[in-house]
C-alpha cells in the first residue's frame, strides 16, 4: 500500500494520535505525517503512507495555507486558546480595518521568528513544552520564515463590553511559520497583546481542505473495500517532468542506483524516473558531472 492520504485532522487529536490510529486501520507500520498540527487546530494533514513515507521531507518542506482568527486584548502563555491568560487590557475602540490591513500587508516577506515556549521544537535533546511545563525558561533558536501572503478576511468584529477584538485571516506561509506566534507579533505591531483563538489549515503539499478524508470516511470506506481515499505517488509528483525508462535504464542503472544521462530535461528541477508509467525514483541533476543522480529510490512502489 503506497500513497498519500489528504485527511482532515479533526481538533482535540494530536497529528502523531492519527498516525497511530491510521497504522490501525490500515494495518500497516509505514506511515508518516508530513507536518504538525496543535491539538486546536483542524484542516489538511497529509498523511504517508509505504513508499510515499520516503516524501514525507519533501512535502514537509512546501508552502502552506490557513486560515484563522486572531484576538486582540489578551495574551495567552501558549499563544492560543488554550494557555492562561498574562496580559490583558480593554479596547476603547476597534481598530480600524485600514489599520488592520497595513499591519496584515507590513508583514509579509521575510521574517524572523522564535519558536513559542509551548512547542515541540527541541532545545538541548528536549522539547521546549516540557521547559515550559516544568516552568523553566530556555533560550529558543531562531527561525527564518517567509509569508507569501496574509491578509483579513471579512469585518473584524469588536466586543465594547469585553474590551476585544477579533480578526479573520489568510495566510500563506513557508514551513516552520509558527502562526500562534505571528498572531501575537501582529498584536505587538498594534501595541496590544493579542493570541490566535482559531486555525485551520486549507492547503498543504498540494491538497485543499475540500479534498480531504476524515477519519470516519476511511473507516467507512475500508468496509466498503474502497481506498480511493488513497492518492498515489503518481498523482503526488504528477507536476514534476518525468521520464520513461528504457528496459536497460531500469535493469541497469536506476534498479542498482547508477546515475542517468539523460540532456532533453530541465536540470533546474528534479525528475521523475518511470517505469510502466509508475515512478521509480526520483532524480536530481548533479552539473559537476553532468549527469542525473538518485534523490529519493521508490523501486517498490506498484
Amino acid at each position: 500500500m503506497n500513497g498519500v492520504i489528504p485527511l482532515h485532522k479533526e481538533i482535540g487529536l494530536t497529528s502523531s494520535d492519527y498516525v497511530y490510529k491510521l497504522r490501525k486501520i490500515l494495518h500497516t507500520k509505514k506511515i508518516g505525517h508530513t507536518g504538525t498540527l496543535d491539538p486546536l487546530v483542524d484542516g489538511v494533514l497529509p498523511i504517508c503512507v509505504g513508499q510515499s513515507t520516503k516524501l514525507v521531507n519533501r512535502l514537509t518542506g512546501s508552502p502552506k495555507e490557513y486560515e484563522g482568527e486572531i484576538t486582540l486584548g489578551v495574551s495567552t502563555t501558549t499563544e492560543d486558546r488554550e494557555g492562561d491568560v498574562v496580559d490583558k487590557i480593554k479596547l476603547e475602540s476597534p481598530f480600524k480595518t485600514e489599520k488592520l490591513n497595513e499591519t496584515f500587508k507590513s508583514m509579509i516577506g521575510d521574517l524572523t521568528q522564535i519558536p513559542p515556549m509551548y512547542s515541540a521544537v527541541k532545545v538541548n535533546g528536549k522539547k521546549l513544552y516540557e521547559y515550559a511545563r516544568a516552568g523553566l525558561e530556555v533560550e529558543r533558536p531562531k527561525r527564518e520564515i517567509h509569508l507569501y501572503d496574509f491578509y483579513l478576511m471579512g469585518e473584524p468584529k469588536f466586543d465594547s463590553e469585553k474590551g476585544l477584538q477579533t480578526v479573520k485571516f489568510h495566510v500563506r506561509c513557508s514551513k516552520g511559520t509558527y502562526v500562534r506566534t505571528l498572531a501575537v507579533e501582529f498584536g505587538s505591531l498594534l501595541g496590544v497583546p493579542s493570541y490566535m483563538s482559531e486555525l485551520t489549515r486549507t492547503q498543504s503539499a498540494g491538497f485543499n481542505l475540500e479534498n480531504t478524508f476524515k477519519l470516519s470516511d476511511i473507516e467507512s470506506m475500508i468496509n466498503e473495500d474502497d481506498y480511493s481515499f488513497l492518492i498515489s505517488i503518481d498523482e503526488v509528483l504528477s507536476d514534476m517532468q518525468a521520464h520513461e525508462l528504457t528496459n536497460e535504464e531500469w535493469e541497469i542503472n536506476v534498479q542498482h542506483g547508477g546515475f542517468l544521462e539523460l540532456s532533453q530535461y530541465d536540470t533546474k528541477n528534479n525528475l521523475r524516473v518511470t517505469k510502466n508509467n509508475i515512478t521509480k525514483a526520483i532524480y536530481k541533476y548533479d552539473p559537476k558531472d553532468s549527469m542525473w543522480k538518485p534523490d529519493t529510490m521508490l523501486l517498490n512502489n506498484e
